[in-house]
């Protein structure tokens, strides 16, 4: 399939790379950093730049730096997710020397995918440094749509360090832009867009090839269930990690695959199907686990977030069921099911036996605001 849409790298590259072209460059990139025709950003800005730092995000970089030709020995390779909150964060050392710091990141379209959130913090480390920031834009996978709560304060965290939307609708180049002009950075930004991309797509309809851009993110429909799957992760319960099909399988061993997706039956656009499964890492690794999976029949009209909601509203009652206790994310002092929503309300409404659509409701108002409030960053049309 011929693409339809180029990337910011696919521009950047029929440019020849002039905004850039002899610079001393650092490049924060994964393995789906690739243009249109599958080359890596690295190989490609080391034939034309001085690219002398790589910086890795979440899962790093793909096989490490000795699959980057001709540049494993004469670049410096940084990770920016290491085992404590200050590894997530270029230091000065890092950029020191650099004419300009280049992110190209393929997002899955939702706010505790921590891509984003390793962009935001390298913008903020290059403010002050007067270090130019080249974003290199790719479609978001799912769209423009909104869905989900914010982050309330003291709820901020790697899975969500500025409020948005848990599905925000936005591509990377338009949340630097926001992040940008919200938390007033000041930094020397420059968005390179797609050309001919469109909000309402979703990534089959660019004509670009996906490459999973995390171990556990091998397919968009994969990306199209994981602002809802995601919240599994919160409870004690799987979310399918180890798996063929992570976040469409969710279960455990006291879960009644019939029942649980008896209840769950007729949420709009997705089937449950029920579901035998033996994850091979992680959670209940080794173990045979009862759940479902979810099958997406109506992508406009699914809601994954709210189904989610659900999701947890129906093994919430079952026995077995706890939420997760364990640090998240380099944070202990709150549970992680409140990180993702980005506050303790679902948690403590489900505990207390709300009916889930009575909690997504209250959802509504912040969802139309936030709509209006991205709108002097977006870069693209419906």
């Amino acid at each position: 399939m011929t693409p339809t849409v180029r990337t910011g790298l696919d521009a950047l590259r029929d440019a020849d790379f002039a905004p850039l072209r002899g610079r001393r460059v650092g490049l924060v990139c994964h393995p789906a950093s690739v243009d249109s025709q599958l080359r890596h950003a690295a190989d490609l800005l080391a034939g034309a730049t001085r690219l002398v730092a790589l910086f890795g995000p979440e899962h790093g970089f793909h096989g490490t730096a000795q699959d980057l030709i001709g540049v494993a020995d004469t670049v410096a390779v940084h990770s920016l997710y290491g085992a404590t909150a200050e590894s997530l964060r270029p230091t000065a050392a890092q950029l020191a020397g650099l004419d300009a710091l280049v992110i190209d990141l393929q997002d899955v379209g939702s706010r505790y995918y921590t891509f984003q959130a390793t962009m935001l913090f390298c913008l903020e480390a290059a403010a002050p440094l007067g270090l130019p920031v080249v974003v290199l834009d790719r479609p978001n996978p799912l769209g423009g749509a909104v869905e989900g709560p914010g982050i309330n304060p003291g709820f901020e965290s790697f899975v969500g360090p500025h409020s948005v939307p848990t599905r925000h609708g936005l591509t990377m180049g338009e949340l630097a832009r926001l992040y940008a002009a919200e938390r007033r950075l000041g930094v020397d930004l420059t968005v390179i867009p797609c050309d001919g991309w469109r909000r309402g797509m979703y990534f089959e309809e660019t004509g670009l090839p996906w490459v999973l851009p995390s171990p556990n993110m091998p397919t968009v429909e994969t990306a199209v269930v994981y602002p809802g799957g995601c919240l599994i992760e919160g409870t004690n319960q799987s979310e399918g990690r180890g798996t063929t099909r992570p976040f469409e399988l969710c279960g455990g061993p006291t879960i009644d695959p019939v029942a649980l997706a008896r209840q769950l039956d007729g949420l709009p656009g997705v089937r449950f199907r029920p579901a035998w499964f033996r994850p091979t890492f992680q959670k209940w690794a080794g173990e045979e686990c009862g759940g479902v999976q979810l099958h997406v029949t109506d992508r406009r009209a699914f809601r994954p977030v709210r189904t989610g909601l659900a999701v947890l509203a129906a093994l919430g009652a079952a026995a077995g069921f706890a939420w997760r206790t364990e640090e998240y994310e380099f944070v202990r002092d709150r549970p992680a099911i409140d990180l993702l929503f980005g506050s303790d309300r679902e948690r403590r409404g489900l505990d207390a036996g709300v009916p889930w659509p009575e909690l997504a409701a209250a959802w509504e108002a912040g969802e139309a605001a936030f709509a209006e409030r991205r709108a002097a960053h977006l870069l693209y049309a419906e």
